[in-house]
Formats: structure tokens, sequence, C-alpha cells
């Protein structure tokens, strides 16, 4: 087993703000509107939940499917920010998934890895669970690498 210190000495991520500075970027945009948290960085995974409440819910009581790809999309693209660092940026150009289960109350968990770690682009898959650990949604982000301007 690796400890802490290490797998964060082996970090995917060059960039490596604490949690409560990555959280406050996402202050007044479309997660903080969903409840959206990023709860935990490893050393090549982002981790966040989101609540299935009033915010998330689609008409008919289930969690919303756009929520689920907004989850998503939230995690890969700072998880892909993290790895080109602070002169680069990280923009989504395509996002899918596939919802595979429901869930009507509760926190949803994203989980987001590389599949694709390339100069011009990423590719990063996105695993959305329930408390059970039952997989409620895959999806997959294709992130563009771009220089600042």
């Amino acid at each position: 087993m690796i400890d802490a210190a290490t797998a964060k000495a082996n970090s995917l991520f060059t960039f490596k703000p604490s949690l409560e500075q990555v959280n406050a970027w996402g202050k007044n945009t479309l997660g903080d509107t969903l409840g959206i948290e990023i709860t935990e960085i490893g050393s090549d995974f982002v981790r966040g939940t989101m609540p299935v409440d009033a915010r998330t819910r689609q008409p008919f009581g289930l969690l919303h499917g756009g929520a689920s790809i907004a989850l998503a999309e939230t995690l890969g693209s700072i998880a892909a920010q993290l790895v080109v660092g602070e002169r680069r940026k990280a923009v989504g150009i395509e996002v899918n998934g596939n919802h595979v289960r429901s869930a009507r109350d509760g926190m949803v968990t994203g989980t987001a890895r590389p599949l694709h770690i390339g100069g011009r682009t990423h590719v990063w898959e996105i695993r959305i669970e329930n408390g059970s650990a039952e997989l409620l949604c895959i999806s997959r982000l294709t992130v563009a690498i771009a220089e600042r301007s």
C-alpha cells in the first residue's frame, strides 16, 4: 500500500491546490447551483459529490441526466486542469454519458480518471455512483488543451 505522501509525490497532477481552493473555483457557477463539491484529489483521480434534490431532479423525481453530465464535466475538467497547470487551460469539447440506474434521493459521487493524457487533448472517464457504490452513469469527457491568452 502506498502512503499519502508517496502518492502525492507520484501524482499525475502538476498543479496541486487545496480542496478549499478547488471548491472556490466553483463559486457562483453551475456546479455551485447544483451543490457539487470536490471531496478528494488522489494521485490520478478527482472525486466529488452532488445531492439528489430539487436542484438536480427531473420532473418525475429522478436524478436528471443533465445534472449527472454537469457533475461529470466538472470533475473531468478540474482533473485536466490539475494536469496541465496554471499556464495552460483545459476546455471540454465533448461529453457523453450512459445512464444505467436511477436515483431519487441521497448523494451521488463521481470519480474522474484519465483514459488518455496527450499534449493537445485528454479523455477522462467519470463514474457516478450512489451511496451503495452502484453505477448510475458512466461518462466520457474529451478536453482540449490550449495556451492561456
